[in-house]
């Protein structure tokens, strides 16, 4: 992984990912409804950028380009509505982290299979060690105790299945279709936000319950959400998943301490001692 490329999933990592994934906890059970609110912003907000994009460089889009931005959408969606009921009845400490270490292991396992990359031994250690920082957090006294910690665990894991998923689909589309990172981002929110639509018509008292009470949760994750996904993107036209994916994966470490010391989730010392694991996992795979 060149040094570029480290610091592109770093920053988009360390410091936006982690940060708008607070903003989502705090706003808890939003569901689709809060999917598609702060799409709708993301839209409005970057649509300038895009187009500007657009006008300049001209990108060739054929039908092979439209279908990965539409189902790099639909993906997305997945996504984002999984995360957001996960947050709803589990702590940003557990959810966070088992999402986040879960997507590399299952991404790098399919960059392997399908896209035919071959990380090397000392990479391969370091997925090891996210992936066992993983497993201690989901073997932590009390993790399948009641409702809440056990769907938590639950919907953390399914949400590293749609990052696995996502991060594959959106490595082909930048890398081998070419399509630019910003383009295929905003390609994504709009169709989040038109497969959404239909739904937040119907429940339009809800979305403007919780724009006024949330605001500046919607704003943060409007522009921050959108700007670690494009970093990453830029990052992977030029770099395997394999060293990406679990790259990014520092904003565990970011996300168990906003969620232990912010929120007084408890288990401080269990969860930072996995979220440990996983950023020595990360170092490895960077010297890797």
């Amino acid at each position: 992984m060149t040094f570029f490329a480290l610091v592109l999933v770093l920053a988009a990592a360390a410091v936006f990912h982690a940060t708008w994934n607070l903003l989502a906890k705090r706003v808890g059970d939003g569901g689709a409804v809060f999917v598609w609110l702060f799409g709708i912003f993301s839209v409005l907000i970057y649509a300038p950028l895009a187009l500007v994009l657009v006008l300049l460089q001209r990108p060739q889009l054929g039908i092979a380009q439209l279908v990965f931005m539409f189902g790099s959408g639909a993906l997305h969606l997945g996504y984002f509505v999984v995360l957001q009921r996960g947050y709803a009845v589990g702590d940003l400490s557990l959810v966070y982290p088992l999402a986040r270490g879960t997507g590399p292991l299952l991404a790098t396992v399919g960059a392997v299979f399908l896209l035919g990359e071959r990380p090397g031994v000392v990479a391969v250690s370091g997925i090891l060690l996210i992936t066992f920082g993983v497993f201690l957090l989901t073997r932590e006294p009390g993790s399948f105790r009641g409702p809440g910690l056990g769907l938590g665990v639950v919907y953390g894991l399914l949400t590293g299945g749609f990052i696995a998923a996502y991060t594959l689909w959106d490595k082909h589309a930048v890398s081998a279709l070419l399509i630019p990172p910003l383009l295929q981002s905003r390609a994504t929110t709009l169709v989040t936000v038109a497969l959404l639509s239909p739904l937040a018509v119907r429940h339009r008292k809800e979305a403007l319950s919780l724009w006024q009470a949330h605001k500046p949760e919607v704003l943060g994750i409007a522009v921050l959400s959108p700007l670690s996904y494009i970093l990453v993107l830029t990052a992977l036209v030029f770099t395997p998943v394999s060293y990406v994916a679990p790259t990014r994966e520092i904003s565990i470490l970011i996300g168990v301490v906003m969620g232990t010391q912010l929120l007084a989730e408890g288990h401080t010392a269990s969860r930072l001692l996995a979220a440990g694991a996983m950023v020595v996992g990360v170092a490895a795979l960077a010297l890797g």
